[in-house]
């Protein structure tokens, strides 16, 4: 989750397609290069140790665009893809 956040904030897309499940994935990403990621909150996980094949990460995080400060909150659910953890999608609220 981390490592993708980074991703995002120095607009790696290459990274972040390749750590997107292929069911999931999209063609192609297109980051706003206005957007300015600032912070990270880590709220809660379940699963993903090295026994687990899924895992959930819930966040918000922290950006600004266009002067204005917001943030995004998900629950994110990763699985184990050959070997790697993937980003399958969020959860849905609730």
């Amino acid at each position: 989750m981390r490592s993708r956040y980074s991703a995002f904030a120095v607009g790696d897309t290459g990274y972040l397609l390749r750590t997107w499940h292929p069911t999931t994935r999209p063609a192609g990403l297109d980051l706003d290069p206005a957007q300015r990621w600032t912070g990270l909150e880590i709220l809660g996980t379940s699963g993903g140790s090295a026994f687990h094949t899924e895992g959930a990460v819930e966040f918000r995080a922290h950006y600004t665009l266009h002067g204005h400060a917001d943030s995004q909150y998900e629950h994110s659910r990763f699985v184990r893809e050959d070997g790697r953890w993937v980003y399958l999608d969020a959860m849905p609220p609730g």
